[in-house]
């Protein structure tokens, strides 16, 4: 029997939001394509980007956000996205009370906490305000605080509304009195996450990414076709300190939400809304270019494959 190819890769964080690269794992998708994939904490924003370039490590998976913006800090950037996983923003805002009409407009009256942990949420929602006609500076937000401290508060009664993700969206709702008043993935696709590696190496050795792009193929069609308990029971070890019936309703309320891909192709109105966004904040300093930032063949080879 043949030696599985050995490829080690980067974890962005520990989220929940991040099921279906556990589940690749946990069902053997990678086993099943010959593949030996170890999965290493990430150095962090930036040193992970200068590893992969240096080619200390074989891919990572990050937001786009961070690969547009290494090519628009560095000309010529080798980072390029091969397959895409989270297709849509995971973030809503959570309310205090009901609130079935709510309008963006409304939160310049509010006492609202935006998320601190990492920046795209916020990024994308300013551009969420200027579509609706309004200033972002304008509103009087909290920032600074974590996700878990915003529950706590919208529970108190400090607080208004917030922009939280899974498992602080199930926590605000379960016990905080929250009520999911916006999720952000109702604007459309808005590429979130996505496997990247370096552009020389993915030309001289297409092979291993091919068949990590098959197997993230066969994983996206597996957690859309099984109920979102058997997702949890497959991904539990990886959240130890997690109740299951937690971890359960929030990767039920991702699937709902369409937040994870049923394919790996990153199609370009997902980047661009996405690139529109950062550009319009003034996070990204010129238009990087799709084709620089992305490779779709192998994607679109898995699919035409099945």
């Amino acid at each position: 029997m043949a030696e599985p190819i050995r490829l080690k890769l980067f974890e962005n964080y520990r989220f929940v939001l991040y099921a279906p690269f556990y589940a690749a794992h946990a069902i053997g998708a990678y086993a099943d394509e010959g593949l030996e994939v170890e999965l290493l904490p990430s150095p962090g924003p930036g040193r992970a980007e200068a590893a992969l370039a240096a080619g200390e490590v074989d891919m990572l998976w990050m937001g786009p956000i961070r690969v547009m913006k290494h090519h628009d800090d560095n000309p010529g950037s080798p980072l390029v996205a091969f397959a895409e996983v989270v297709c849509r923003d995971p973030f809503s805002l959570v309310g205090s009370r009901p609130n079935p009409a709510f309008r963006l407009a409304e939160l310049a009256g509010l006492r609202f906490a935006t998320t601190s942990e990492v920046p795209t949420p916020w990024l994308c929602l300013e551009q969420d305000l200027r579509d609706a006609g309004i200033d972002p500076a304008r509103l009087d937000r909290i920032i600074g605080r974590s996700m878990a401290d915003n529950v706590v508060a919208l529970g108190d009664g400090s607080l208004d509304v917030a922009q939280l993700f899974e498992p602080f969206v199930e926590e605000a709702v379960a016990t905080a009195g929250g009520h999911v008043w916006y999720p952000a993935s109702a604007r459309g696709r808005t590429s979130y996450t996505v496997f990247v590696t370096h552009r020389d190496r993915l030309a001289a050795d297409p092979e291993p990414f091919r068949r990590m792009a098959r197997a993230i193929y066969r994983t996206q069609r597996w957690v859309h076709a099984e109920p979102s308990a058997k997702l949890a029971a497959a991904i539990a070890d990886y959240f130890p300190t997690m109740d299951r019936s937690v971890l359960t309703r929030a990767l039920a309320r991702y699937r709902e939400q369409g937040v994870w891909g049923v394919d790996p192709i990153l199609p370009e109105e997902g980047f661009d809304r996405l690139r529109r966004a950062l550009l319009g904040s003034g996070f990204l300093s010129r238009e990087v270019p799709f084709a620089d930032c992305v490779d779709n063949r192998i994607a679109e080879e898995a699919v035409a494959k099945g």
